[in-house]
């Protein structure tokens, strides 16, 4: 498309849009559109509907029901599936909280307040609503009010009755001081001929939008709240005269919109006694001696948790706690949802560099590592997989991890504490720019990791704890995700060994099971299950010989839920299972692994196996010199003797 073209088409799009004219001729207008009156939580809660939405439920999705149980419907919205990962529940919170105003709940009376660690995206929320509003259509306000105000509340009280019957709309709100001076005034109070417009939202301009950052408790002035008196129009009018005021605070800007405060606790109390009057009875004082005026906005605020506790400790504030819809904004603790976070940012970078597979796991796994509570019943990876969703069998047995019970010995501060995003982020970035080949992989992010924990000012204990996730618990993790990908770029047509191994489990498993034969396909002869090949894959993740039976009981019984089901099944259809056969090919390649990736000078035969491993490796992601970095590596510590 041509520039100009790009500009015409724009220009015609806000004509569309644009309107002026008299009141009667808005009127005309809500007979056929009485939404076009809607309210400010309701515009924004149709905002985030109308992106659409996912409901997932955990009888039709198996990840769900293993992260968040066999209850939990999970709802996915349109609107923040691009921005927000890992905090479902948060996001559904926030949007309940917009539904029940949207319906005139007693939460549209009441302050939506996130808390939570820094960097936890609570900013990113409150941002992405006000970008919304930028973008949305824009609405009808009396022409010329400070406040860009409904023009319905023109009707006189008397009178609404009657035309709440006609429009199918219920009226609420009053005007302002300086339209009802202008109403009697320039219009002899015939509020037919008031003129009416189109405004739009914009942060920049502030319209409807209005921001209130942290104040200095020694310059808090609440006309950054509520506007003004003009003192140099204070000689002609008396003080509460509409003529002098200047209507220009965060309250009266995001009148129809929203309010944000930005740190909303740094304020002191006195301060924010304006939220007060503006949730419970939607109005806000005038500047001077005017009457109190209508507002209708959705107010915002967040803050950290420290700030919240000491604000919450004062029973002081009582009045302004009893109007706050408090909602957790944790940290991310669900590893392939951190890892979306961090890719996320790096697209919006400028670098350029390679980034070799597994570079962003690595950052991700300690970011989730220090923020899950340590547990007695599970180590802190193994956790850390299970909130991720995969399915984990206890060591030794066919009874898997309770991720519920997991959650209730946490209690409700997990994910509230430990590393931040941006902690990570400015980790990979150093990474990213002190690379001298243009490409990161796992071990550069680790090291670059290892110095930024060791700069952080934290106390010694917490220091080691984080040094230790990344030198020993990330670090051997990693060993064992190396040694598989190498192992599958080395062995030939990995994935059909993969399936082979899985489909003569799952024959000798039922017959098992079944007290059945099985037919050798190649004598017609029937055997009994291969109890010494079952064991051969079973013991590569703990099954002990007094839990096999029970492990080969959960495997056909799962198979055969899938089938009923429709669902396709692979090696990979049971997660403990496809982890042993993934296990047994590595150990049936290990030594001859280790001898390739280990000798210096290679007969035709390996030579033309290393090369083919290699290839693999770069079909996979990988450059020529993180290839080399990762197979050396391997060679030292993968398989070291």
């Amino acid at each position: 498309m041509e520039f100009k073209d790009l500009i015409n088409r724009d220009r015609e799009t806000r004509k569309k849009y644009a309107f002026e004219g008299s009141f009667l001729e808005y009127l005309d207008i809500l007979k056929t559109d009485k939404y076009a009156a809607k309210l400010a939580h309701r515009r924004m809660y149709d905002l985030i509907i109308k992106k659409g939405v996912q409901i997932l439920r955990p009888e039709e999705n198996e990840r769900i029901k293993r992260i968040h149980g066999n209850q939990q419907i999970i709802k996915k919205y349109d609107f923040f599936k691009n921005d927000f990962f890992g905090i479902d529940k948060t996001l559904m919170r926030i949007v309940e909280y917009f539904h029940s105003s949207a319906m005139k709940g007693e939460e549209a009376k009441q302050v939506l307040y996130l808390v939570g660690p820094v960097g936890s995206g609570k900013s990113s929320i409150m941002e992405a609503l006000k970008r919304a509003l930028e973008k949305s259509e824009p609405i009808y306000t009396l022409k010329g009010c400070p406040m860009r105000e409904e023009p319905l509340h023109l009707i006189p009280k008397h009178l609404r009755k009657d035309f709440e019957e006609i429009l199918g709309i219920e009226i609420e709100g009053d005007l302002c001081p300086v339209c009802r001076y202008r109403l009697k005034e320039e219009y002899n109070a015939e509020f037919e001929k008031f003129p009416v417009t189109t405004s739009d939202f914009s942060i920049r301009s502030k319209k409807g939008i209005g921001v209130v950052p942290p104040v200095d408790p020694n310059n808090q002035d609440t006309s950054v709240l509520i506007g003004s008196v003009d003192i140099s129009k204070m000689d002609l009018y008396p003080e509460d005269d509409p003529r002098v005021f200047s209507l220009n605070g965060a309250f009266n800007v995001g009148n129809r919109g929203t309010v944000e405060f930005i740190e909303v606790f740094k304020n002191d109390v006195e301060y924010l006694h304006t939220i007060i009057t503006a949730t419970q009875e939607k109005s806000i004082p005038s500047p001077g001696k005017g009457s109190m005026i209508y507002f209708d906005g959705v107010i915002l605020a967040h803050s950290n948790e420290a700030e919240w506790n000491k604000f919450k400790s004062d029973h002081t504030n009582e009045a302004i706690l009893d109007r706050i819809v408090k909602i957790d904004v944790p940290y991310c603790l669900e590893l392939n949802e951190e890892i979306k976070i961090y890719e996320k940012i790096l697209k919006k970078s400028s670098f350029k560099s390679h980034i070799a597979p597994h570079s962003i796991d690595i950052g991700a796994m300690f970011a989730i590592l220090s923020r899950i509570s340590p547990s007695n019943k599970v180590d802190p990876l193994t956790k850390m997989k299970i909130y991720n969703g995969e399915e984990i069998v206890e060591k030794g047995m066919t009874r898997k991890f309770d991720i519920m019970e997991l959650r209730e010995e946490a209690g409700n501060r997990e994910g509230m504490s430990g590393i931040s995003t941006r902690f990570v982020i400015k980790a990979i970035d150093t990474a990213l720019t002190n690379s001298e080949h243009n490409c990161i992989n796992p071990l550069s992010i680790m090291e670059s990791l290892i110095r930024a924990v060791k700069d952080l000012d934290i106390a010694d204990d917490q220091k080691r704890k984080y040094l230790a996730f990344l030198q020993d618990t990330i670090r051997k993790e990693y060993n064992k995700i190396l040694e598989k990908e190498v192992t599958m770029a080395f062995i030939h047509s990995y994935r059909e060994q993969a399936e082979t191994l899985f489909n003569n489990y799952l024959d000798h498993a039922e017959a098992f099971v079944n007290k059945t034969k099985i037919k050798d396909n190649s004598t017609g002869e029937q055997l009994d299950p291969d109890l010494k090949f079952l064991r051969s894959i079973e013991e590569h993740i703990g099954i002990s010989e007094n839990s096999a039976s029970g492990f080969r009981t959960d495997v056909t019984s799962y198979m055969f839920y899938l089938m009923r089901k429709g669902t396709k099944i692979d090696y990979g259809s049971y997660e403990p299972l496809k982890e042993a056969i993934e296990k047994k090919l590595t150990a049936s390649v290990k030594e001859l692994s280790r001898v390739i990736t280990q000798s210096q000078v290679r007969d035709k035969e390996q030579d033309e196996k290393h090369n083919a491993m290699v290839q693999r490796m770069k079909e996979n992601g990988y450059c020529d010199y993180c290839c080399n970095v990762i197979l050396k590596y391997a060679a030292n510590n993968v398989w070291k003797d």
